[in-house]
């Protein structure tokens, strides 16, 4: 695969351990993109779901060496969300969830992760903003997230940078 500007020369991720984890993992994220938007919160069942995912199919994915290391991203990410949570800079919930979803993402693709966050947050916030403030909000109009003032779902987020990155190592991967 040739580099661009939006894609790095190969994504660190392998198209196998990608494939596997789609579809188990999409599921989960359109659904913390789904409750996030409707009531504010990212679920417990949905962020040990996200986990038990990558328990039990990491070990098909995954060489065990990295498994293990994948492990250790989960327990870094948490101790790191649970700072990030005390010092009011991100919800629980968000910080659970990119706790549950750091496993999946190989260390090396961490910059393009970012990128694809940073991307997605700006269109999921645009979107968000533009639908809340228009007559859109009548398709979902007992949804919380249009009655919280300036915050923001970030599940929309989170949810969707994570479903993004597997399908593009689906396709993109080693």
């Amino acid at each position: 695969m040739q580099g661009s500007w939006y894609l790095p020369e190969q994504m660190a991720i392998t198209a196998y351990s990608a494939r596997w984890f789609l579809p188990f993992v999409l599921p989960v994220c359109l659904y913390v993109c789904f409750t996030d938007l409707r009531e504010m919160r990212i679920t417990n069942q949905a962020v040990l779901v996200l986990g038990a995912i990558f328990l039990v199919v990491g070990l098909i994915a995954l060489p065990l060496p990295v498994y293990g290391w994948r492990l250790v991203q989960l327990v870094a990410v948490l101790v790191l969300g649970v700072m990030l949570n005390a010092g009011g800079a991100v919800g629980a919930g968000d910080a659970k969830f990119a706790a549950a979803a750091a496993p999946f993402v190989a260390g090396a693709d961490l910059r393009f992760l970012l990128a694809i966050f940073a991307a997605n947050l700006l269109a999921a916030f645009a979107t968000h903003r533009l639908v809340k403030y228009t007559p859109l909000k009548r398709i979902a109009p007992g949804w919380k997230s249009w009655n919280v003032g300036w915050k923001f779902p970030m599940g929309l987020s989170l949810g969707g940078t994570m479903a993004i990155y597997l399908i593009l190592g689906a396709i993109y991967g080693q």
